[in-house]
């Protein structure tokens, strides 16, 4: 039943600033409003209230031809790459050059390849949509998005309908991007491993509000509110007992803890557990781990199991808080 009558606020009270050359990541779950919120900032979608500034500007207020002008200034990538099947690669990548009619011919060409060498793909110009992988398309996408050299580029759940290995590709591509030539990107995703990899600041939304944000590294370590212990911690944790299911039972007793630990930084290098488990007489067993990065600083999790008595499992979390290791004890 859907009464027409009815009001739904969709955002409510949102704030948050986006530095220049920063990549800025807002995570949630499905509904939370992401997509609307990724429409506001180049105003597909007007906002009842507030305000949005663009280099100080709020285009709320201005103009049909101005908002034109600062909308050149934005790229956009989308979930599932709106390439054009008739045209080939060259033409889509070219097709916003074209709108502008401010590049000749050769100017246009140059740019276009330019792109394909940016986004790995040189000598694909003459290929058509359906004859590229998923990942390909989305590097059509980007170059596509790039093309009028914006200064803000929206990705709108740019990886979500592609593969793990594709989606750590994209990620790398668009990092080396930012790097390469300094442009900001905001991020919308619902897959925390997104952010965990590129962004340096992080927003969490919920129903609407934004309810965490802070540093990457911060909100990995330190979440605090529930959607964000869901996102970064639990769901981790299951995904973890999941993969390992087939060959462990975990089962809970008086003597036994499954912790989730999670190292940054050097600590990551360290052989941090061996002592701690050689100075306190606990047995630690490795159940699960990966090693991998937030942003640019190393960053490894560990899902293990510690057996011991009481205090020797007490002394065991001890040690971990000394030596600022983050830790959650699971079951």
């Amino acid at each position: 039943f859907i009464d027409h009558k009815k009001t739904v606020q969709v955002l409510n009270n949102i704030n948050f600033t986006v530095n220049d050359g920063e990549i800025f990541g807002i995570i949630g779950r499905s509904g939370a409003g992401k997509s609307t919120l990724i429409k506001c900032l180049n105003l597909l979608e007007q906002p009842d209230s507030g305000t949005i500034k663009i280099d100080a500007i709020d285009i709320t207020q201005v103009g049909v031809n101005e908002l034109r002008n600062i909308r050149k200034e934005i790229g956009v990538i989308f979930q599932n790459f709106n390439l054009l099947n008739s045209k080939t690669v060259f033409e889509n990548i070219a097709l916003p050059l074209i709108l502008r009619r401010e590049y000749s011919k050769t100017q246009i060409k140059d740019r276009v390849l330019e792109l394909l060498d940016l986004v790995e793909l040189s000598g694909f110009e003459d290929k058509y949509p359906q004859q590229l992988s998923g990942g390909q398309k989305q590097r059509v996408g980007i170059a596509r998005a790039l093309a009028t050299k914006p200064k803000l580029l929206l990705s709108d759940e740019a990886t979500s309908a592609l593969d793990p290995q594709t989606t750590r590709s994209i990620l790398d591509l668009l990092l080396n991007i930012n790097k390469k030539i300094g442009i900001t990107i905001i991020l919308i995703t619902h897959e925390i491993d997104v952010v965990r990899k590129i962004c340096d600041q992080v927003a969490v939304l919920d129903k609407g509000i934004i309810v965490e944000n802070k540093k990457t590294v911060n909100l990995i370590l330190h979440p605090e509110h529930e959607l964000t212990k869901n996102l970064i911690i639990e769901e981790e944790a299951t995904k973890y007992l999941e993969e390992i299911k087939e060959y462990y039972q975990f089962e809970k007793n008086s003597c036994n803890s499954l912790v989730l630990i999670t190292f940054i930084g050097e600590q990551t290098f360290q052989p941090i557990l061996s002592q701690i488990s050689h100075q306190n007489n606990t047995v630690i067993s490795i159940l699960h781990g990966e090693l991998d990065r937030i942003k640019n600083i190393p960053y490894g999790q560990l899902l293990v199991e510690i057996k011991g008595d009481k205090s020797q499992m007490s002394n065991c979390l001890n040690a971990l808080e000394a030596l600022n290791v983050h830790y959650k004890i699971i079951l």
